[in-house]
């Protein structure tokens, strides 16, 4: 028996993971991808799971394992697996928790309310933009004018991301697929090879590097145009910790 479900990928994700190996609690975590997992610690009390989920295949996992409660330690902007979640627990009546990354004071950035609203101000000059959005937020980004040449995609160093950006039409050469965080240095390293005039991210707080990403966009003298994070309730790391305490 596994005493918590984690949904992890993310950086909580694991540190919770390390947390429950150190504290010897019985901890099965979820994440979509192999490389998500080879950032997971190797230790006979956490079992690392790989694939994704909807919310019947969560319902089965969460039965299968008999676990208490279950740990949403997903990407803020991961909202449909944050659904399918909450759907699968509903109706298990299972213990669960959200995990809230904290975020960061935004100055001097311009906001969009959603992947719409980017492409609309994106569209509105002809500057190199680099976008840090990831690999999920691809088809969407097709809408900029001249994406092809105009836009820089950074994202994980995948194989199968690389050939999405070919078949959706951007440019091989303008892909940066490495793994983060970055650093300041990195960042603006990224910028300066790019030429981009815009930056493009999430607000995914120090976790996600977001203070590096702006910090180094404005000592290039580049624009930021962040998508604003999803609004939502849960409970801080400390929290969660607290309840993994009350689980040993």
């Amino acid at each position: 028996m596994y005493r918590v479900l984690i949904f992890g990928g993310t950086t909580e994700g694991r540190k919770l993971a390390e947390y429950c190996s150190v504290k010897g609690i019985p901890a099965a975590v979820s994440v979509a991808t192999g490389y998500g997992a080879e950032l997971l610690p190797e230790s006979g009390c956490v079992k690392r799971l790989v694939g994704r989920l909807d919310a019947e295949g969560i319902k089965k996992l969460i039965t299968a394992l008999d676990c208490e409660a279950v740990i949403d330690a997903t990407h803020p902007y991961a909202e449909e697996v944050t659904k399918n979640i909450n759907k699968a627990c509903s109706s298990l009546e299972a213990a669960h928790y959200r995990l809230i990354r904290s975020s960061e004071e935004i100055s001097g950035c311009i906001m969009a309310a959603d992947m719409d609203e980017v492409v609309d101000i994106l569209n509105r000059s002809d500057k190199t933009v680099l976008s840090t959005l990831g690999s999920k937020e691809l088809a969407v980004l097709t809408k900029v004018r001249g994406y092809g040449s105009r836009l820089w995609i950074r994202a994980l160093p995948a194989e199968d991301i690389r050939r999405r950006c070919i078949e959706l039409g951007f440019s091989e050469d303008k892909l940066i697929l490495e793994k983060g965080p970055f650093s300041f240095e990195q960042n603006k390293a990224h910028i300066k090879m790019s030429g981009a005039r815009i930056l493009v991210t999430k607000e995914s707080g120090a976790a996600g590097g977001f203070p590096e990403k702006t910090a180094a966009a404005k000592a290039c003298g580049a624009e930021v145009v962040v998508l604003a994070r999803p609004v939502e309730k849960g409970c801080t790391f400390a929290e969660i910790t607290e309840i993994l305490d009350e689980m040993r």
